[in-house]
């Protein structure tokens, strides 16, 4: 049996705005019936462990799916929700891959979080698949590989576009932009149509563009687990 790790965001405030933020709900729920359906075991963790906070946009009707739907009145997945395991607990030995959910709390905590930041090098290391959606590939902003370069450098990557930031008016609240960031460490960065499922791989990273990639490359991420 597969086990996958899911590491979500513990950061809830929007920047100064007063408002909301945290994970988005069907980057989370679409990768995790994804791999359920598919057999494997999956740990979802934290930076601070227990309840990670929800991006209350991200529930709202128009955003909401069969997949959201389905998790939110599924009792286990919402108690294992409830109780994630602390990020420096987890040990990359236990797991056979790691997916990252965005929304944009990972840009505050996950990207500057020594644990995540050790974590993703040390399955990079072990030889096993890294995917992360729509704002999490900027967690990727301070990974390194074995030789201390960038990760993404040179590397085909995507992520959360500069005019979908500009079309939810967050471009001068997120302390970086995700498209800018990957550019800026030497990514090689593509994307699709704004909204629509882009997902690209290069060796053992995986990115996604937004919320409607989250399946892909969920399903790209267990095909190449075999």
């Amino acid at each position: 049996m597969k086990k996958v790790l899911m590491v979500l965001t513990s950061h809830d405030k929007l920047g100064n705005t007063g408002r909301k933020t945290g994970f988005w709900l069907e980057e989370l729920a679409a990768p995790y019936y994804a791999f359920k359906d598919a057999g494997a075991q999956v740990v979802l963790a934290s930076p601070l462990g227990g309840q990670p906070p929800l991006d209350p946009k991200s529930n709202e009707p128009s955003f909401q799916t069969e997949l959201t739907r389905r998790f939110e009145t599924d009792p286990a997945a919402t108690a294992q929700l409830a109780a994630t395991v602390r990020l420096d607990s987890v040990n990359q030995a236990d797991f056979d891959t790691v997916f990252y959910p965005g929304g944009h709390g990972p840009l505050w905590d996950l990207a500057e979080d020594r644990n995540s930041i050790a974590l993703i090098e040390s399955f990079i290391a072990a030889n096993k698949p890294v995917a992360l959606v729509c704002h999490a590939p900027g967690v990727l902003r301070h990974v390194k590989t074995a030789a201390g370069r960038p990760l993404v450098e040179g590397k085909k990557v995507t992520g959360f576009t500069n005019t979908e930031e500009d079309a939810v008016g967050l471009t001068n609240v997120v302390p970086f932009l995700v498209e800018d960031e990957l550019k800026a460490k030497g990514g090689v960065y593509s994307k699709g149509e704004d909204w629509g499922s882009y997902v690209v791989s290069d060796g053992l990273l995986i990115t996604g563009q937004n919320p409607a990639s989250s399946a892909a490359a969920a399903a790209l991420l267990l095909q190449r687990l075999g």
